[in-house]
């Protein structure tokens, strides 16, 4: 378990918002990324009958629909033990193999801290 009040003022607030867009939207998990110029993209799970897209998936897509052209850092909310591959790729795709992503509890504690690559 990482010490939240440890991370950087940056990356503790793409935790706080993931997790707040988690518990606003009754979703599974929430997340958020934060672009080379410091904008972030938060979002939720997606479970619709046609559409379904992880919560940092979504938010990595936004970013690019956003104009976005590289990451700085992902954070995800989730009551999971890890990051899937595929989201790995999605923050991967964009931010590149040595992109931070951490992945926090429903409480907001970073679990762990793994890169995308």
């Amino acid at each position: 378990m990482t010490d939240s009040s440890a991370l950087d003022p940056e990356d503790r607030k793409i935790v706080t918002l993931a997790r707040s867009a988690r518990a606003r939207n009754g979703v599974p998990e929430g997340a958020a990324v934060r672009d080379e110029t410091g904008r972030t993209y938060v979002a939720g799970t997606v479970a619709l009958d046609s559409l379904k897209l992880s919560a940092l998936r979504t938010a990595v897509a936004m970013a690019v629909a956003s104009g976005a052209t590289s990451l700085e850092a992902a954070a995800v909310v989730t009551q999971a033990e890890g990051v899937s591959d595929a989201d790995r790729a999605a923050v991967r795709d964009l931010g590149g193999a040595q992109t931070p992503v951490l992945v926090a509890g429903p409480d907001g504690t970073v679990r762990t801290v793994v890169t995308a690559g």
